[in-house]
């Protein structure tokens, strides 16, 4: 596949499912079955345009080459129910955590660690949570661990998570500093080494030093919300979320305030933008715009922001089975997934319960496809667009 061509890849993960759909036209161009990868751990870019995610059932990293003849090129077990996934600047070092998965607790305190380039893996045991992590990068490369309850990044090193025993031996951090207890979201900027961990107080900072960290000034939210997804932006050097106000009560989904959220690292300057009620998930970055996904019981809408934070909306159709007044958001619902490259124009977003992606040129907000597949995309299913050489990689953390 030439590489200006953008590709999409699409998790139907309830039905097992993976397509690989070319873009802007939305043929389908390959497809992988048996294969349920963790929505919540989501897809990582890596270099060349390949994608690393979990099948959470298999118990297996995949890394997929969506522009070879062979659309997986490796898989290595790893420990799961995977929680989060991220590597190092390089993408060749990878760490997963474990948490949730289908329980009503966390239970599961194994991280696994991969070398991509020896094929070495090894498992050792943390802390029960929902941890997330980052890898910094560098001669000693370092695995982050963003804890709660209590809140936590803790530090290891990773040749030594790397070279422990068989048997998931406990690891103790080489070096720990404190967080407040409701962290959630987690983004790492190369350059500086810097790690960004999302609470109520706002978004914390820390430098690494050596084999440590360095706490640095909060990132106010500038907002009575909070965000509880962060994601570092590679072309515009900025950090992007949605926070999320209101009543918390799930039941009170509808009425929920969402504000776009940028804060520039350069400048220091931090821009909101108003996004409407109702339920916003995760966002998408493209070239020059960054896109959302609303739904609300009044009617859903794809949401583009331009550059200056200039908002176009564009009305999508409705879901059979979508969340409805008087219920949650989350439970046996239908939801959308939105997928963008900073490399490329186009937005998808998915329908469903119905199986179909709209294909969005983010320039003129015109549909250019809406294929239909032949499995549902459950709960939204998950997506991510990738152009070969798109810089998407930049961002080393799942999404």
């Amino acid at each position: 596949m030439p590489a200006a061509t953008p590709v999409l890849l699409v998790s139907d993960h309830v039905a097992g499912a993976v397509y690989l759909l070319t873009v802007p036209d939305g043929a389908v161009a390959g497809r992988l079955t048996g294969r349920h990868l963790s929505e919540h751990a989501g897809f990582l870019a890596l270099p060349g345009g390949r994608v690393a995610c979990v099948d959470d059932r298999r118990g297996e990293l995949l890394v997929l080459d969506p522009f070879a003849e062979q659309l997986v090129e490796r898989t290595v077990p790893v420990a799961v129910p995977a929680e989060h996934l991220a590597c190092d600047p390089s993408g060749r070092r990878l760490a997963v955590t474990t948490g949730l998965g289908k329980n009503s607790e966390p239970w599961s305190d194994l991280l696994t660690v991969v070398d991509l380039a020896t094929g070495e893996a090894a498992r050792v045991r943390t802390r029960a949570g929902e941890p997330g992590v980052t890898v910094l990068g560098g001669g000693d490369p370092l695995v982050v661990l963003r804890h709660r309850e209590p809140g936590a990044l803790a530090v290891h090193r990773f040749a030594d998570l790397l070279g422990a025993p068989p048997g998931c031996p406990r690891v103790v951090p080489h070096a720990v500093l404190a967080l407040p207890d409701d962290g959630h979201g987690d983004a790492y900027v190369p350059g500086p080494e810097l790690v960004f961990a999302a609470t109520s107080e706002g978004v914390h900072r820390a430098r690494r030093t050596g084999d440590a960290l360095t706490a640095e000034a909060v990132v106010p939210w500038g907002s009575s919300a909070r965000g509880w997804y962060l994601r570092f932006d590679t072309r515009r050097q900025a950090l992007w979320t949605t926070l999320r106000g209101g009543d918390p009560d799930p039941l009170r989904w509808p009425e929920w305030s969402n504000q776009a959220w940028r804060h520039e690292l350069g400048t220091g300057r931090t821009l909101l933008t108003e996004l409407g009620p109702g339920l916003v998930f995760r966002l998408a970055l493209a070239r020059r715009h960054t896109a959302f996904s609303r739904i609300h019981p009044d009617g859903d809408e794809l949401i583009l922001l331009d550059a200056d934070g200039a908002a176009r909306r564009f009305p999508l159709p409705g879901m059979d089975g979508a969340p409805r007044r008087g219920g949650t958001p989350w439970e046996g619902v239908q939801r959308r997934a939105v997928a963008a490259s900073p490399g490329s124009d186009w937005i998808a977003v998915t329908r469903g319960g119905h199986g179909e992606v709209h294909i969005v040129d983010a320039e003129t907000g015109q549909e250019a496809a809406r294929p239909r597949l032949s499995t549902p995309l459950h709960h939204g299913g998950h997506l991510v667009l990738r152009v070969r050489n798109d810089g998407a990689d930049g961002d080393p953390v799942g999404r």
